[in-house]
């Protein structure tokens, strides 16, 4: 346990005429110097899209005043920034630029060729230094001691080395920014600026500024795109301790993120503003593809995405058109790395899809075509996908020809093989297994929907009237006989022994709108699960319920467990239809808005109301890298009208509808704390003498319990944090801007729900800690817990079919011919239950790309994302949370080893790694990632 309190940083004070006048202090220390070989390296590894890139960089080791001095001029003169005449310390840095192709500006010849001749006449990149202080007279900012950096190497690999010296008056007083002009053709990526001050062959590095971020080019920029950007010292500061000459750079670069509301967002702007889900339909190509405004009406709650500003529908003017790719803020973008691994994966995996796809539409247009068996699943696993000759492609043949001939003559063999997935690794039959469905609803993909049964008989919240009686057909007798008779329910429900899977009042609304569309159907269920002696749960009963109609009455039966091999097969049927109702509230609601789409407004709203010196932009910014991006490629293909979720999920079209119903009945921050969502499902109760202060109800829990020994990990460090910055409650509260972005993401970002009381208040260290522990939680270990494990569960589709495509065959009024054929061939009904051929290959090829780990990953507590400033007691604490990280590592895996712990050990049973902090790349079950990356 991590709770080290930390003194409150002292800020800098102006001293005369030594290396600290020009830097502030906590920037004059353990930088170490770098070699020329290192600073290529350095560039070399950075993790950012295709452009022209820029890294500032510099030497090693004498003070200003040591310069100053060997220079022959007094190191104690005050004077003003005009350097004629007067004594000056020489200032170097280094610029190294890689220039790459394929960034958002093209790199045309006569662009190029104007760009080298800059290079050559030294006109590329200018450069000026921001005093922190104000001039002493005139009361007013300093002037910028400024330079142009010239082209000093070109090496074989594109990266381009500059330099550029700069004359600053030893009264100019500590630099605090860096302001950067772009003057080339193309946007460049600043990684990071260093400052060496001295003349002669030891010089010291002496500010260093994190810059990681594109700056565009002057030429044509607007003032939503400025070609000049300040990069402000990463030196902490809150708002009302900021220098002086710094505050209203610190003002202008906040405004500029946030835009002026108005006009289309263009793929390099850095703007942050918000919009509703007004883009996810597209009426004007057809109106079967409308979909209705998700947030900014009591029908439809939601949260806020980020604006793009498109030209408005013609057939529906409260939608947004879908043309051009979905704008993010330029500096949202994937890395080169990622965008390559991802585009590769992707490709990969949509080459697994594509053949079903293509097959299945010329043999059925409607896309409906079931597996003719078991056997042909297991081949996809086996030999891949059988690749179609051209001819049978009919018009696609001459299109397909090439890319099929490549196919065949090189990768074919691998492109086209589905990796077996872990859990069909360890036990092909598994899925089978009722044990293994009641153990995956604890240690599987979608651990969050369990809860505790309390009260007895079930019953709906729904009105009766409409949707028929509200009391469950789950009896006493029929749980008793199922527990053998070893207790009553009154006696289960008083020891916490019975939970339950309740997707009845969520999806019931739906059932017959959803019935109304092609090839699928939906039920409202509930599943019981008794608590067994040794751990385990075993499954009990699932009432699956059709509700009334205008012409039929409601319908519900139970179903048990049966040696009964009529029963027997109808168990596994709705054992089936539940595992899809599972699927669709894991990738709706557990995963999509509880992670990615409530995440988004506090990206916004805190690259808003933040500036980059702020303590909190710091600490938070790791935890949303790419996040931004990935929402927008899901608005793109995923959950979109005619998207892949509805193509390939039970509520089809009103898939984002009921992640709408979700989010008003069931989200609420206060909630979205591991222990407090515990709590709420009845799974734990406070107890001050447990670990974590929860008791559990059921011990063997493993999401449970390893989440909260990386909530307690995360909380230890963000306590801390906190305590470095904010010693009592006035300094939180006196915050303005950190007031501001939680008023932002309450009455903006979570708008619709701005009113509610359970919003937490910012007003003393412990609350912003808890609120910050739960932000990080959510964008890092509640979305591994969810996603990482997709592949493993979801790519062998029996064991979490997607979608429930036909009614169970006794549902009344029976229909005799499907009953029959259910009688005359059970294998076949079932098969017809699941999800076509097009339908489980797109989603087995998406949960591949979804649940791999690119190789610029950056894990919870990775060197990677350490703080960005050099305060040694905040880095101290870092190093232990990273150190507490590597100890649970080892703790997970001694209980995987533990055969007492018969939910994640045993034979044939996936041991529980999703809580693990570092992974390798690829798909591995494991890794916490700092954000919401994929």
């Amino acid at each position: 346990m991590l709770r080290p309190q930390l003194k409150p940083p002292s800020h800098h004070t102006t001293t005369s005429s030594s290396s600290a006048q020009l830097f502030p202090s906590s920037s004059c220390t353990s930088l170490r110097p770098l070699s020329s070989s290192s600073l290529i390296a350095a560039a070399g590894r950075t993790r950012r899209p295709a452009g022209r890139k820029v890294v500032v960089r510099c030497a090693s080791s004498a003070s200003a005043s040591e310069a100053a001095r060997s220079s022959g001029r007094r190191s104690d003169d005050s004077s003003s920034s005009s350097t004629s005449g007067m004594a000056v310390v020489r200032v170097k840095a280094v610029a190294t630029i890689k220039v790459t192709v394929g960034g958002l500006l093209s790199s045309l010849r006569p662009s190029r060729a104007i760009d080298d001749i800059k290079d050559l006449i030294g006109r590329s990149l200018f450069l000026e230094l921001v005093s922190s202080e104000l001039d002493a007279k005139t009361g007013k900012e300093k002037k910028t001691v400024r330079s142009y950096a010239h082209k000093v190497d070109d090496d074989d690999h594109g990266i381009v080395t500059y330099e550029a010296n700069f004359d600053v008056p030893t009264g100019f007083g500590p630099i605090g920014a860096v302001v950067v002009t772009n003057e080339l053709r193309q946007e460049m990526f600043l990684e990071d600026v260093n400052l060496t001050a001295g003349d002669g062959a030891g010089n010291s590095t002496l500010l260093s500024i994190r810059c990681n971020s594109w700056v565009q080019p002057k030429s044509g920029a607007d003032e939503g795109t400025p070609g000049k950007r300040v990069f402000l010292a990463n030196k902490p500061y809150l708002p009302a301790q900021t220098p002086a000459g710094l505050k209203s750079y610190r003002k202008k670069d906040l405004e500029q993120k946030r835009g002026d509301g108005t006009g289309e967002r263009e793929a390099d702007d850095r703007v942050y503003d918000y919009d509703v889900y007004n883009d996810l339909g597209n009426p004007d190509n057809d109106a079967a593809m409308a979909r209705p405004v998700l947030g900014g009406s009591k029908q439809f709650p939601y949260p806020r995405r980020c604006r793009t500003g498109r030209p408005r529908s013609k057939k529906d003017p409260k939608s947004e058109t879908r043309r051009g790719n979905v704008y993010v803020p330029r500096d949202e973008a994937f890395s080169e790395v990622k965008n390559a691994q991802f585009s590769l994966k992707t490709l990969q995996s949509v080459l697994h899809a594509a053949v079903p796809v293509v097959q299945s539409a010329i043999i059925d247009p409607d896309r409906n075509l079931p597996f003719p068996s078991f056997f042909v699943i297991d081949k996809l696993f086996e030999d891949g996908v059988e690749l179609p000759r051209a001819e049978q492609l009919g018009f696609l043949g001459s299109i397909a020809a090439p890319l099929l001939e490549f196919l065949r003559d090189g990768p074919a063999d691998r492109l086209l093989l589905f990796d077996t997935p872990a859990n069909v690794q360890k036990d092909k039959f598994a899925w089978l297994r009722d044990e293994e469905f009641a153990r995956e609803t604890l240690a599987g993909v979608n651990p969050y929907a369990i809860e505790l049964v309390r009260e007895f008989p079930l019953k709906s919240k729904l009105d009766p009237a409409v949707y028929g009686p509200a009391e469950s057909a789950i009896t006493a007798d029929v749980l008793e006989a199922q527990m053998g008779h070893v207790m009553t329910v009154a006696e289960a429900m008083r020891e916490k022994r019975l939970f339950m899977l309740d997707y009845h009042d969520l999806f019931l609304p739906y059932v017959h709108k959803i019935r109304a569309l092609k090839h699928t159907t939906m039920y409202g269920s509930r599943t019981i699960f008794f608590l067994t002696d040794d751990g385990t749960l075993r499954l009990l009963a699932i009432e699956l319920t059709r509700p009334a109609s205008p012409s039929q009455p409601q319908w519900r039966q139970v179903f048990t467990p049966s040696t009964d091999t009529t029963k027997s097969w109808l168990w596994r049927m709705a054992k089936s239809h539940v595992r899809a109702h599972d699927a669709g509230h894991h990738e709706l609601i557990s995963h999509w808005l509880r992670t990615h789409c409530a995440v988004e407004p506090y990206i916004i709203a805190a690259n808003r109301q933040l500036s980059e010196m702020h303590p909190i932009y710091q600490l938070l910014r790791p935890h949303f890298r790419y996040t931004m991006r990935i929402n927008a490629l899901a608005r793109s293909a995923l959950i979109n009208a005619g998207g892949i979720i509805e193509l390939s999920f039970s509520p089809q079209k009103y898939s984002m509808e009921l992640s709408s119903v979700a989010y008003d009945k069931l989200w609420r921050f206060d909630m979205e704390a591991l222990p407090a969502d515990l709590v709420r499902r009845g799974i734990a109760e406070e107890d001050p003498t447990a670990e974590h202060g929860l008791k559990l109800a059921i011990k063997d829990y493993p999401f449970a319990n390893d989440g909260l020994l990386i909530w307690d990990a995360i909380k230890s460090w963000v306590q801390a944090y906190v305590s470095r910055f904010y010693p009592d409650a006035g300094s939180v509260a006196g915050d303005e801007e950190l007031q501001a972005f939680w008023t932002e993401v309450r009455t903006k970002g979570h708008g619709d729900k701005k009113d509610e009381p359970w919003w937490p208040e910012l007003d003393t260290p412990e609350s912003l800690a808890h609120t910050l522990t739960t932000i990080i939680w959510v964008a890092a270990a509640h979305h591994a817990a969810v996603n990482f494990g997709q592949y493993d569960f979801g790519g062998y589709f029996p064991n979490r079919p997607s979608i429930a495509r036909t009614v169970m065959p006794v549902e009344e009024p029976v229909d005799a011919a499907a009953m029959d054929r259910f009688l005359d061939n059970p294998d076949q009904a079932l098969r017809e239950c699941f999800p076509s051929q097009v339908q489980a290959t797109v989603v087995m090829a998406v949960l591949d790309v979804l649940s791999s780990h690119s190789t610029d990953e950056e894990y919870l507590g990775g060197p990677e994302t350490r703080p960005w400033n050099n305060d040694a007691a905040v880095q101290a604490v870092y190093a232990g949370f990273t150190a507490r990280l590597k100890e649970i590592e080892g703790v997970i895996d001694g209980r995987n080893r533990d055969r007492r712990l018969k939910n994640r050990c045993g034979a044939g049973i996936l041991p529980y790694q999703l809580m693990k902090p570092f992974s390798d790349s690829g798909v591995t079950g494991m890794g916490i990632p700092n954000s919401t990356s994929i």
